[in-house]
């Protein structure tokens, strides 16, 4: 028995430390990106060109001076896809987040069947919608959007963003509700509340921790594209991505203002990640596990 023991936990020791190895080398190969990234923002130029330097003050002196010319010289150029971002962003997560729990809710709560589709099949429609590269209806849309008058316009990447981010907000908010029990809900139907009564003052307060992760979700989707934003816009309604992507074909390879660009870009999805980080966490842990 002591030997048995004493084998179960050198196995229990040894898969500890394999863990825990794997977990040090995933989030080197994740930060390391961005501390590189955010180091080359604060060099100069002859730092980014003679070769690599990590270390701060060791390696390089650093400068602000990149800095300073974001938010004075290019301060204009700056602000409005910043804006552009943030307003097509946030609303249209917010579309995509409530549009997939009216979705959701009515097919997990309720039975449909259209010729041979049911519930099931509906929702796997819906989520195969994802699986389309976004290449192949860009140009229809773009010829529609013509057509319309929503090119270069914040309504029109609002109604793509929400789209395309469906079938994941869907997906997501249909595997949550799913495992939620309608004990809590039977029993108000028989109290006599109404349907929507029911979703938006029970199911949703259960439901913000998934709620907070699928809009973080659609958040970032709708912040890092680029396709779209690109066919679709032209100035006015330009994005980040499109800005910073911009920089390279305008002056060239300055790594440095791109960097700095870039830096800029990340904090608005890491803030609200670290600001709903715990909503985040419960949200994306489905109820009983």
């Amino acid at each position: 028995m002591p030997v048995k023991k004493s084998t179960r936990s050198i196995f229990r020791l040894a898969k500890l430390c394999v863990t825990y190895f794997i977990l040090l080398v995933w989030a080197f190969l994740v930060i390391a990106p961005l501390f590189w990234l955010v180091t080359t923002s604060f060099k100069e130029k002859l730092d980014v060109y003679l070769g690599p330097k990590f270390i701060p003050w060791l390696d390089f002196q650093p400068t602000i001076r990149w800095w300073i010319r974001i938010f004075t010289i290019e301060k204009d150029s700056l602000l409005k896809p910043y804006a552009n971002s943030l307003i097509v962003g946030s609303v249209s997560a917010l579309g995509s987040t409530f549009l997939g729990l009216m979705a959701a809710y009515a097919l997990t709560r309720f039975r449909f069947k259209f010729g041979f589709m049911k519930n099931e099949d509906i929702l796997f429609w819906i989520v195969s919608q994802r699986i389309m590269p976004p290449i192949i209806i860009v140009f229809a849309i773009f010829s529609m959007y013509r057509t319309l008058g929503l090119l270069d316009s914040h309504l029109g990447l609002i109604l793509v963003y929400t789209a395309f981010n469906l079938p994941l907000s869907v997906w997501i908010l249909a595997n949550f509700l799913g495992q939620l029990p309608p004990s809590i809900e039977e029993a108000a139907l028989v109290d006599g509340a109404a349907p929507l009564t029911i979703l938006f003052r029970i199911v949703v307060p259960m439901m913000l921790p998934s709620l907070t992760a699928t809009f973080l979700l659609c958040f970032v989707f709708a912040w890092n594209e680029f396709l779209f934003a690109l066919i679709l816009t032209y100035s006015r309604c330009q994005t980040m991505p499109i800005l910073i992507a911009a920089q390279h074909f305008q002056r060239g390879p300055q790594w440095w203002d791109i960097s700095a660009l870039s830096v800029l870009a990340v904090l608005p999805p890491v803030g609200i990640t670290i600001a709903l980080q715990k909503y985040f966490i419960r949200g994306i842990i489905p109820v009983g596990k």
